[in-house]
């Protein structure tokens, strides 16, 4: 590559831009630029010729059309090694663009800041892409900067090689520069599929800014990162207070925690996690028996796993709290004393959700070259809609827990079942490949763990009971009200076999798998 001779900057982000600049002058590369990237070199005291007065065409359309011009694309486009290119250039007098150092009009940002839409709209790039998208396609010949970041390797660059850079570092910038305006595009798009509402359009477009990479993903041989993908925040704001760094299962724990946590459980509520499946919830007056009870569940299950509340944590819960090894702590914010006793132990994350904002619509799941994409399931059931089937009839206390209940089995891999007393679960039955295998085991551990608590519980299922043996092993433990959805073809069946055993029945209606 020949020694680079001009270079077109036009950058939103200023930050930064004297360390280059200095390297610019240094290596005699003359500059062209425009607008407010215009005003700040001149500021910074370093020589460049405008935009308008390079191409002779001065800027139109309140600065929609600047760099959109021939002389400007054919210095970055045109093929160094193709004589009818090179004789092309030379006839218009046209000058090489060897260096392009561009970023976009923050659109990201201002559409956190405003609902304006013409302001919006106007904060959509088209001069900046353009020029970068023709730099990277061009990179045998032309450098391509979109992250100041890049700016150190640049500067190296062009030190070590007296003005020049390498192939492959042209290539890789190449290749950052199409993820930009891929990012960019999509993110343009996903602005306007939200503005009119439409979650599953012809074509469905991500975007994701690295956050971090993570030490590994499910297991030490597999890479991961973990990405924000969100229109309002460019952080997932999960301020980590103390303990070292999440792993791919801590967030994936973290996450599921989270889901049950802004169900809206409005009173102090306490959902401990084991491999993304609630191993305990409760919900309490006292943000302390709240914990105590989520954690009598099964303990068993949650020693190693995650603990999540919606409530500040104070001194008697930290004490409590560090009975017990949990890999990530989650609250509405911890009190002084509160900390320094969770922060005995070096290793367990410690993070405040206080900032957390839940705004998933959509769910997505990947294999291979293909993906699922649906509704997020936010439904819940509304009391009055609420069927009993059953001569006995609940009470108002019972409702509450059957709410509970049906609420927390909606978040529990399936086929669900969720045993609760007294807005706590003391028995949970999840993932198995049939419905009666779920009953067992939501009974195997509440009488392990909960036994006094099983006469008169209530026994929530995800989907409808296929046959009656289900609900006679969960008579059978003691439970005396079940919540299902219904719509089997053998409810008749079950629900007299519910009146036999003098239990109260609920229908729902509403069927809550969670694959």
């Amino acid at each position: 590559m020949a020694k680079i001779k001009n270079a077109l900057i036009s950058v939103s982000d200023k930050e930064n831009l004297r360390f280059v600049l200095q390297t610019l002058k240094k290596n005699k590369i003359n500059i062209i630029s425009s607008g407010g990237t215009y005003r700040s070199i001149k500021k910074l005291g370093f020589k460049c010729k405008e935009v308008s007065q390079y191409t002779g065409f001065e800027e139109m359309l309140d600065g929609r059309v600047k760099t959109l011009h021939p002389k400007i694309h054919s210095g970055i486009l045109f093929k160094r090694d193709k004589k009818i290119h090179v004789k092309q250039m030379q006839k218009k007098q046209f000058e090489p663009i060897d260096l392009v150092i561009v970023n976009f009009y923050p659109f990201e940002t201002v559409i956190r800041k405003t609902s304006n839409k013409e302001k919006i709209i106007e904060n959509i790039d088209i001069g900046g892409p353009s020029m970068v998208r023709a730099a990277a396609k061009n990179f045998e010949s032309v450098t391509v900067i979109t992250d100041k970041k890049d700016y150190s390797e640049l500067i190296k660059e062009l030190k070590k090689l007296k003005g020049k850079t390498t192939f492959n570092f042209r290539k890789k910038m190449a290749s950052k520069a199409y993820g930009l305006t891929a990012y960019y595009d999509a993110i343009v798009s996903e602005w306007f599929n939200r503005d009119m509402g439409l979650n599953f359009p012809e074509r469905k477009v991500f975007f994701g800014k690295k956050i971090s990479q993570l030490r590994y993903g499910e297991n030490p041989h597999q890479k991961s990162s973990i990405y924000i993908n969100s229109l309002n925040n460019d952080d997932i704001n999960l301020q980590q207070l103390g303990g070292k760094e999440l792993s791919y299962n801590n967030y994936n724990d973290v996450f599921a925690s989270l889901d049950i946590l802004f169900s809206n459980l409005k009173t102090p509520s306490t959902v401990i996690i084991k491999h993304a499946n609630p191993c305990g919830v409760s919900s309490n007056k006292s943000a302390l028996r709240s914990f105590l009870n989520a954690q009598a569940s099964d303990p068993i299950s949650a020693f190693g796993g995650i603990v999540a509340c919606n409530y500040k944590i104070n001194s008697r819960i930290a004490l409590e709290i560090n009975k017990t090894f949990f890999e990530v702590i989650l609250a509405k914010g911890f009190d002084k004393n509160a900390l320094r006793i969770l922060k005995k132990k070096k290793n367990m994350r410690i993070i405040d959700i206080s900032k957390f904002c839940y705004e998933s619509k959509t769910t997505c799941r990947f294999f291979d070259n293909s993906f699922l994409l649906q509704e997020k399931d936010n439904l819940i059931f509304q009391k009055k809609k609420l069927r009993c089937v059953t001569r006995n009839k609940p009470s108002r206390k019972e409702l509450k827990d059957i709410e509970f209940a049906f609420r927390v089995c909606k978040y529990v891999k399936s086929n669900a079942i969720v045993v609760v007393k007294d807005n706590s679960t003391i028995g949970i039955g999840a993932g198995q490949q049939n419905r009666l295998d779920s009953c067992k085991i939501a009974v195997q551990k509440a009488r392990k763990f909960q036994p006094k608590h099983l006469l008169n519980s209530i026994a929530a299922s995800d989907a409808f009971f296929p046959f009656a043996d289900g609900i006679k092993t969960l008579i059978n433990a003691g439970v005396k009200t079940i919540v299902q959805p219904g719509g089997s073809i053998r409810d008749k069946e079950v629900i007299k076999a519910a009146n036999k055993a003098k239990i109260k029945m609920i229908f729902t209606g509403i069927r809550h798998f969670n694959h």
